[in-house]
């Protein structure tokens, strides 16, 4: 492409918002993305007045929410870092107005109406709705980069679903999986996953010393996750836990082989499935990833040990929820949009 390309952030105010301006304000093919807030918001007029630590950096003013601006500013591509009704309802003006949108909530990741149950949509016109969900793109560049290059609306994946996903894809591709043994994921992650408006479990007292589990069995990953690795709900067990740390997810997955292997032909079926793909790391076995070897960069990292019987194994899958969960996410799937390359702009 010519010259570079203008983008907007529609959502900046919270911690994904926040990361993914910051990769975008330092990504070599973009002009400073243009930030929106929602009409009837009111508060601050710079994202420095939020975050101070950006104070000093030239300003990121905050500007309401316009068709008009966005059109009249050049913006191509916008991105949503809002909730998912909220996404859900402007979605559709945007496309409508000549945008692409690549939208970090969860909105369009799910096609089956008994997945997006959960999320309790009320959409204006269903039909229309029903018709972009199955247009909308899953952006997980590793398994749809094709797809999500023509995409007109990109649906950035979950961060624990990026996680999971990530971990069990190539041995499902390959066959290798007992699923009637059943697929079990204990995943942790830190508090900004909650994002950022403080509810009771979030708050300092309730998250310091403390490890808990939440949402059992109805979490809304769960049929993220089932959808695009095409289990059934039955198959597959998830249980999500809150640390007390900042940013960071590890899942722990326990899966049974189909038939015996040995660790190298496991490691083997990952490289091989992940050959050419920059962001997914591979530890051979017996090093396993930790969450600190990725926090702040776009890494997922997966690992794994294998029992003594070649059958009982054991995932390890580390990722930042904030980068490689969301933001970063986010930049691949740009960058495979608009021909980059799919590492520019990332760490």
């Amino acid at each position: 492409m010519a010259g570079k390309l203008k983008t907007a952030v529609l959502g900046a105010t919270g911690y994904s918002g926040l990361e993914l301006t910051q990769l975008l304000s330092a990504h070599p093919r973009l002009e400073k993305p243009l930030l929106m807030r929602r009409n009837g918001d009111g508060g601050s007029a710079d994202l420095a007045d939020v975050f101070p630590a950006l104070t000093g950096n030239g300003g990121y003013p905050l500007h309401p929410l316009s068709w008009k601006t966005l059109k009249q500013q050049g913006v191509k591509l916008l991105f949503l870092a809002t909730p998912h009704d909220v996404s859900r309802s402007l979605a559709p003006e945007a496309i409508a107005q000549g945008l692409r949108v690549i939208d970090l909530s969860g909105a369009w990741r799910l096609k089956r109406e008994e997945n997006r149950a959960v999320c309790g949509f009320d959409d204006a016109d269903a039909v229309a709705a029903e018709e972009l969900s199955a247009k909308a793109v899953y952006g997980m560049t590793e398994l749809n980069g094709e797809d999500i290059a023509g995409a007109q609306l990109v649906a950035n994946p979950g961060c624990y679903a990026t996680s999971i996903i990530l971990a069990l894809a190539p041995l499902l591709k390959a066959g290798c999986l007992d699923r009637k043994h059943g697929i079990v994921s204990d995943s942790k992650s830190g508090v900004s996953g909650a994002g950022k408006e403080a509810t009771a479990r979030t708050h300092f007292v309730s998250v310091a010393d403390n490890l808990s589990a939440y949402s059992v069995f109805n979490h809304r990953h769960v049929g993220e996750i089932v959808e695009q690795l095409n289990l059934k709900t039955e198959e597959f067990t998830f249980t999500p836990h809150l640390l007390p740390i900042p940013r960071g997810i590890l899942s722990t997955i326990y899966v049974r082989l189909s038939a015996k292997m040995t660790a190298l032909e496991v490691e083997g079926c990952f490289k091989t499935f992940y050959s050419g793909k920059r962001w997914v790391r591979i530890f051979a076995t017996p090093k396993l990833p930790e969450s600190q070897f990725c926090l702040h960069t776009n890494y997922c990292d997966v690992g794994f040990c294998l029992a003594e019987d070649g059958q009982r194994l054991v995932l390890i899958s580390c990722i930042d929820n904030l980068v490689k969960g969301a933001a970063g996410q986010a930049v691949q799937n740009m960058n495979l949009m608009y021909e980059f390359g799919e590492s520019e702009g990332l760490r």
